[in-house]
């Protein structure tokens, strides 16, 4: 079995009438105030204490609050690792151990936080919305979040515009290089289960999966 992965420069844009590049629009930004939880509410470890009586509308921003720190938090924990792996090449992995966080879990934040500048993230959108864009280019990444974004689609329709467009072979013309791998029918199945179970598009978890290989040997 032969996998193909088309290499798109990054001046085309899958999808884009004629590959023309297309500025993104001007929506207006989402706020991008620092994020912390009213004062009113004692914040622990393990629990939330709120005072008697509070207004359903305070109640109710406490809430939002709370919702966008915790999706916040996976971007802030890729960039914390991107950061650690520059800055303390032989320290970071003792740090990571000790956050008790799952190692797959954080390589996946981190290599969405690095493929996808902060520049080009939609606070609308998801981390994993920006996963699927990830292996893309950046004028690639901008068109599809643009599309996302003003169309409301959810993680998973832009995941089946993107592999959509890959079948009909819009980018065909705009490929640069294919790069041909030889592979067992079992060969791609375990990728492909592997990819599954990190939930991952299969192209942009092979793609991921030679990024960080790289990485590993620039290290060394």
């Amino acid at each position: 079995m032969t996998t193909d992965m088309r290499v798109i420069p990054a001046g085309a844009r899958a999808g884009a009438p004629g590959n023309t590049p297309v500025r993104r629009r001007g929506y207006p930004p989402a706020p991008q105030e620092r994020l912390g939880v009213n004062r009113v509410a004692e914040t622990r470890r393990t629990g939330l204490r709120l005072p008697a009586q509070l207004p359903v509308e305070e109640w109710q921003r406490i809430g939002e609050q709370i919702s966008l720190i915790s999706d916040s938090s996976n971007w802030w924990l890729g960039d914390w690792l991107v950061y650690g792996q520059k800055e303390y090449p032989d320290r970071y992995r003792l740090a990571v151990q000790r956050t008790s966080l799952d190692l797959q879990t954080l390589r996946n934040y981190a290599w969405v936080a690095k493929k996808v500048d902060v520049s080009r993230r939609r606070p609308r959108l998801s981390l994993q919305h920006h996963a699927e864009v990830a292996a893309l280019s950046a004028d690639q990444q901008d068109w599809w979040l643009d599309q996302a974004e003003h169309e409301g689609w959810s993680r998973n329709e832009l995941r089946r515009r993107i592999r959509a467009d890959r079948t009909n072979g819009t980018d065909a013309l705009s490929a640069e290089a294919v790069i041909r791998v030889q592979a067992s029918v079992e060969q791609r199945s375990s990728w492909e289960d592997a990819a599954a179970r990190a939930d991952c598009d299969f192209t942009a978890w092979v793609v991921r999966t030679l990024d960080e290989a790289a990485d590993r040997a620039a290290r060394t």
